[in-house]
């Protein structure tokens, strides 16, 4: 019968320590090392056994043995204990912990704010529809520089006020040198 440095011979205990009976959770070296693993957590160990495989760090027994012990494998503790002595492990905190800012790929859309709409842009589509196409035209112009500047909403109604007004100019300016001819 050996004696253990750190406890009574044979109890596998400290001195003065005796399980109570029940089931205990194994001490943890870190709160995190006591969490719960999920499949994606074992699933990213997998893939650092693997490249460790295939640098040659792992022999083929080495990678069998910790493939099966990650599949059986319950917390980060247990996960992290079978990557150790590789460069590179798993998480040993949940991604809560870790301070990585959310890429803005899963950021939330936010709603989209209402944009008021430009009135002299509706002046400028009103005036060429009436038949005013010259102040139809000014006013467009004006519309739509006010429209970039200031982010307003409208700019349809001042595009189509420009066309609608140079095609009514070309109408007019078709009709006088007709006359005049």
């Amino acid at each position: 019968m050996s004696v253990q440095p750190w406890g009574e011979a044979g109890s596998g205990h400290p001195p003065g320590k005796r399980p109570t009976g029940g089931w205990q959770p194994a001490p943890a070296v870190s709160p995190q090392a006591a969490m719960r693993a999920g499949h994606a957590d074992r699933d990213r160990t997998l893939d650092v056994l693997k490249a460790a495989f295939a640098e040659g760090r792992l022999s083929v027994q080495e990678y069998e043995q910790r493939h099966e012990a990650v599949a059986a494998s319950q917390t980060y503790g247990q996960l992290a204990a079978l990557v150790a002595d590789l460069p590179s492990g798993p998480m040993t905190a949940p991604p809560a912990v870790v301070a990585t800012p959310v890429p803005a790929t899963f950021m939330a859309v936010p709603p989209p704010r209402a944009r008021p709409t430009n009135v002299l842009a509706v002046v400028s589509l009103v005036a060429s529809l009436v038949g005013l196409s010259a102040p139809a035209v000014v006013v467009g112009h004006i519309a739509r520089s006010e429209i970039r500047r200031r982010d307003m909403d409208g700019d349809w109604a001042a595009v189509l006020g420009l066309v609608v007004g140079y095609l009514g100019c070309a109408f007019w300016t078709l009709l006088i040198l007709i006359g005049i001819a």
